[in-house]
């Protein structure tokens, strides 16, 4: 959960409420029905809006390397250690944000490169490849990593390009009405043999029928596919999953 976010939501909230006090505690409006309806809505609006704040702020607590969950580490490391690449190999991590998984992952292989690609949306203003790279940096493994702009939906790589394909909660927050295609365009640059470890909200509503997905991979000859359930208390509990809304998280493994 990336402070940008949370600093954009908080701008509107101060905007919701000074309009509500422009409109309803000011002279604008002549007093009257009007004027009250407007003072309601934006009143509602500026709660909503904070409660949304709130909610953000708590996640990202969660999630924070400096708090004393540091969900996000759990996880990282959690996906990175199902990442195994051969000597002089080449990883491909999607959706790579702030280089986090891209970074564990090439410490855990220091005989291999991996790559990360992002698009880096204004929603997510505070991740940038720039901080990818001093991250790299900091952690030592800056000679063996490298990060460019990509779209998860066509990636810029040919068929099996990558001896392994990884990410962590991405393909969630792509609008799309098929989301196993954006699984299938990743797996698409894996080659024969390679590994997958792909983190998400793998829920019904977002994905669509998943246990279907890994029966049609297995179908189409994968060697291994799993689905496995991560709000067991493998990456979090049950509990943390609901309030965070991150009911259906789960990390799709095998090998092709």
């Amino acid at each position: 959960m990336p402070k940008g976010m949370i600093w954009g939501v908080f701008a509107g909230c101060m905007g919701c409420l000074a309009l509500t006090l422009v409109f309803g505690l000011s002279g604008l409006l002549a007093d009257g029905t009007l004027k009250n309806v407007v003072f309601v809505i934006f009143l509602v609006a500026t709660v909503f809006v904070a409660c949304v704040v709130l909610w953000l702020t708590l996640m990202h607590r969660v999630f924070s390397y400096d708090g004393k969950r540091q969900m996000s580490r759990g996880i990282i490391d959690g996906v990175a250690d199902r990442v195994v690449l051969p000597e002089g190999g080449c990883g491909l991590d999607v959706g790579c944000g702030s280089g986090a998984l891209a970074i564990a992952v090439a410490k855990r292989n220091p005989q291999a490169y991996v790559k990360g690609v992002d698009r880096w949306g204004a929603e997510y203003a505070s991740f940038s490849k720039n901080l990818c790279e001093e991250n790299a940096r900091i952690e030592g493994v800056a000679d063996r990593t490298s990060f460019a702009k990509g779209d998860a939906v066509h990636l810029d790589f040919p068929d099996e390009s990558f001896d392994a394909v990884f990410s962590n909660y991405v393909y969630h927050n792509i609008p799309s009405r098929d989301r196993q295609a954006i699984l299938l365009e990743t797996l698409r640059v894996l080659k024969k043999g390679g590994t997958f470890a792909i983190h998400d909200i793998f829920s019904h509503l977002k994905y669509g029928d998943m246990k279907a997905f890994v029966q049609r991979l297995k179908d189409m000859g994968y060697e291994q596919v799993e689905l496995i359930d991560t709000t067991n208390g493998l990456f979090m509990t049950r509990w943390e999953a609901t309030w965070m809304t991150l009911s259906g998280s789960a990390i799709l493994v095998g090998k092709k």
